[in-house]
């Protein structure tokens, strides 16, 4: 299963994105301002739409927006990875299509956590909505109903926005966003 078209355009709005003379630049993504060319660059550098600068990348020259589609597209790829190897396949086929969007761009938020001590509350993996998703049966005490799980990822209030409107998304086939 791969994100619609539709979903797409909503994500990329989600994301955001900064352009200077038609260009995506590099950007602080908590501040979202663009990075100085030669200034060092900070944690959660960003360019594109929602693309993480890895070390050794160099995105100096800036992004086409064909080539932020394309890495957009890649990021997206390592997503649905996520997501298949994480969400059980039964489940997965009888998703809607407005809820595996939703997913989507919850776990590109959120990257796919993993079993490791220092993980906990980080990820998809070890995530309360997971088990939610993968369990009509789940009860949780700390996350008691799955939208609580879904929005306990806002990130000390910063991604409320977000959340919600993904959370609308999966239960309400609502695109509009933010």
């Amino acid at each position: 299963m791969k994100i619609s078209d539709r979903g797409i355009e909503w994500l990329k709005k989600l994301e955001g994105f900064v352009k200077v003379d038609g260009k995506h630049v590099i950007y602080n993504d908590v501040t979202g301002r663009p990075v100085q060319g030669g200034a060092p660059l900070p944690a959660g550098a960003t360019i594109g739409y929602g693309h993480l600068i890895k070390p050794g990348e160099d995105f100096s020259k800036g992004l086409t927006e064909t080539e932020a589609t394309e890495l957009f597209q890649r990021d997206l790829q390592f997503t649905y990875d996520i997501i298949d190897k994480q969400i059980d396949h039964d489940i997965l086929i009888a998703m809607p299509q407005h809820q595996y969007d939703a997913l989507v761009s919850l776990v590109f938020n959120i990257g796919p956590g993993s079993a490791a001590p220092e993980n906990v509350n980080r990820g998809l993996f070890q995530s309360t909505i997971r088990k939610y998703i993968n369990d009509k049966d789940f009860r949780s005490n700390t996350y008691p109903t799955q939208e609580s799980a879904w929005k306990a990822f806002r990130n000390h209030g910063v991604l409320d926005s977000r959340r919600d409107a993904e959370w609308r998304l999966y239960k309400n086939n609502d695109y509009s966003g933010y």
